[in-house]
């Protein structure tokens, strides 16, 4: 498996519309691209317009794929309401969550 982190700064009036926005974005990217197996999202506990999206993925390959130019127009509406500070990706080695 293969983890996607992004990192994004969401003003605080914007986030029920960003969370909207990525709850629909994640959905469709999870149903039409192949290896996309879904993602989910996290906000600190002590700076409410630091958000996280976890993205996991069959592998570098297909995500890859998918972020052709690290635009992909498939965020489009996400980066209209936030800015992503950074993504990294990940190997996973192993996953004990339940």
């Amino acid at each position: 498996m293969f983890r996607v982190i992004y990192r994004w700064q969401v003003a605080p009036d914007n986030f029920d519309a960003f969370r909207d926005t990525w709850r629909a974005t994640t959905n469709r990217i999870h149903e039409t691209v192949p290896g996309a197996l879904g993602s989910f999202m996290l906000r600190a506990h002590d700076d409410d317009s630091v958000v996280l999206t976890v993205a996991k993925w069959d592998s570098a390959e297909s995500w890859q794929r998918f972020w052709g130019n690290a635009d992909p127009t498939a965020m489009q509406k996400m980066r209209d309401l936030g800015t992503r500070v950074s993504v990294e990706a990940f190997d996973e080695i192993e996953d004990h969550t339940r």
